[in-house]
């Protein structure tokens, strides 16, 4: 993941501390979620983040994550998310 400009890139974590939200400090939108698991880490990208994506490329389905463990909540990102992601910083 390439970062062009640091200083534009807040970075958040809920209580349970197993990911990091990046958060655009311009518009507030956040792109990218990190997860560190076994010394790799993992990303989710939203798709919402992107321009001109045509809709019906998409599957929307429901999800919760209620009630789910922090063991249950790392394996299923382990499983899901793009692993061994990398940051790159340009500078500007």
């Amino acid at each position: 993941m390439l970062v062009k400009d640091p200083s534009l890139v807040s970075r958040y974590a809920f209580g349970t501390r197993t990911a990091e939200f990046h958060v655009c400090t311009r518009c507030g939108i956040v792109p990218v979620v990190t997860s560190r698991i076994d010394d790799n880490l993992y990303a989710v990208v939203s798709v919402n983040a992107f321009e001109a994506v045509d809709p019906s490329l998409l599957r929307l389905a429901p999800a919760s994550f209620d009630g789910e463990g922090e063991g249950s909540r790392l394996a299923r990102r382990k499983r899901n998310w793009i692993a061994e992601v990398e940051f790159l910083e340009s500078g500007r």
